[in-house]
């Protein structure tokens, strides 16, 4: 098993220690873990040689050849700081995501500290086909980072993307949108010294020009694959404003290379939808993701069943059920504690809200187990909650169609 690194924090600050941030195992545990990254096969990424002896074209035909070996996976777990780890990315695996990012890792502090490379980012052999993000402002630190992680993953991938306050200070998402040359740099410096592609995430401009002028901009300077999020750089919040699906499309049929589509994902309709009006190659799923993980295998929460969608029937799945499957993947591949407090606020939400002195139980234990996080699930169950998961009933579906 590999281990590398993560961000989430605001740089600037100092390190602190806090009960959260431990990994979910003990240190002697965790360290052996670290002496195997060795173990890992590290030809499988290879695919050649470095960008800066390919011509555009054939960068164009590279970009497919890869994505062809890839198997063109359409369902990703998109990159979300602190909740797309390594555990999380295999359950979302297990039921039906094809390809997965890692949590936005911050190039400097990745080079600078062990410590954020051990912690922040893990991986395994079944954790494939896998993109780094990094968040970067300085060429030659994000080319330092990326050569750490080129072994493990399919794709290095640049966040252009991010809108958040912390990007704003440090410099680097989306708010390098008004650095273009920069921006150009980055890539050029990945695409001309790295054996992996180079991918990108970006969101809108508010002029669609413009938005298709910076994707050209990318693929020219050798990205090969271009993730695209339907919103602009003030559009944060994804509950009220839709993601502009024609934006995506648009720039999908400007572009050479392979482009995926990020907004809007509720249910595997949504995803069906997305791909046949946008002509995307993939889609990415964050948010919805985080509540069901299970949501590429055709499972949607009760709030994404219309009363007349009478084809909808329970599952065999509920949260709770992917909340013990999780803590498993956790118990074999450590991480902070943070990061599994946050998943299961995330996947019992509605449970807590039902009983939400579980909830209080919770948030006043300074320092989490297993043991305390199964018995709360079991507890949940005693108390008689259930929130199902649905599924399309296809026997039902099929009977009205030969109607």
């Amino acid at each position: 098993m590999a281990q590398s690194r993560t961000t989430h924090s605001d740089p600037t600050q100092n390190e602190t220690s806090h009960e959260d941030d431990q990994l979910c195992s003990n240190p002697q545990q965790n360290q052996e873990e670290q002496t195997s990254s060795s173990e890992v096969d590290v030809t499988t990424s290879l695919i050649g040689s470095p960008g800066k002896y390919l011509s555009g074209e054939s960068r164009v035909e590279r970009a497919w050849a890869h994505w062809n070996k890839l198997g063109r996976p359409k369902f990703m777990v998109a990159p979300m700081v602190d909740n797309s780890e390594l555990p999380f990315r295999m359950l979302c695996r297990k039921y039906g995501a094809t390809a997965a990012y890692t949590p936005m890792l911050h190039s400097r502090i990745f080079t600078e500290s062990e410590k954020y490379r051990n912690e922040e980012f893990t991986t395994c052999k079944e954790d494939r086909p896998l993109f780094v993000q990094f968040c970067a402002n300085d060429p030659d630190i994000l080319l330092e980072a990326a050569r750490r992680v080129e072994p493990y993953c399919d794709y290095v991938d640049i966040n252009l993307g991010c809108p958040q306050r912390i990007a704003r200070r440090g410099y680097y998402g989306a708010f390098l949108m008004d650095n273009l040359p920069l921006v150009k740099s980055l890539v050029e410096k990945l695409a001309s010294n790295l054996h992996v592609p180079v991918s990108c995430k970006i969101r809108l401009f508010p002029k669609l020009e413009d938005t298709i002028k910076y994707a050209k901009m990318l693929e020219d300077a050798g990205c090969s694959l271009l993730a695209v999020h339907g919103r602009t750089r003030d559009e944060k919040d994804g509950k009220k404003i839709r993601a502009n699906w024609n934006a995506i499309k648009a720039v999908k049929n400007e572009l050479r290379i392979p482009v995926l589509a990020n907004g809007n994902i509720r249910h595997m309709d949504d995803v069906q939808s997305l791909l046949e009006e946008t002509g995307a190659d993939g889609v990415l799923s964050a948010e919805t993701l985080l509540e069901n993980p299970a949501l590429f295998a055709g499972y949607r929460t009760a709030d994404w069943v219309a009363e007349n969608e009478e084809d909808n029937v329970v599952g065999k799945l509920d949260q709770a059920d992917l909340l013990v499957e999780y803590l498993k993947f956790c118990e074999k591949y450590p991480v902070p504690w943070r990061m599994i407090r946050s998943h299961v606020h995330k996947l019992l939400g509605d449970w807590f809200r039902i009983q939400p002195h579980v909830r209080e139980d919770l948030n006043a234990q300074s320092r989490l187990t297993f043991e305390f996080l199964y018995n709360l699930v079991n507890q949940l169950r005693e108390l008689g909650v259930k929130v199902p998961l649905y599924q399309k009933d296809t026997s039902a579906a099929q009977n009205s169609a030969e109607a």
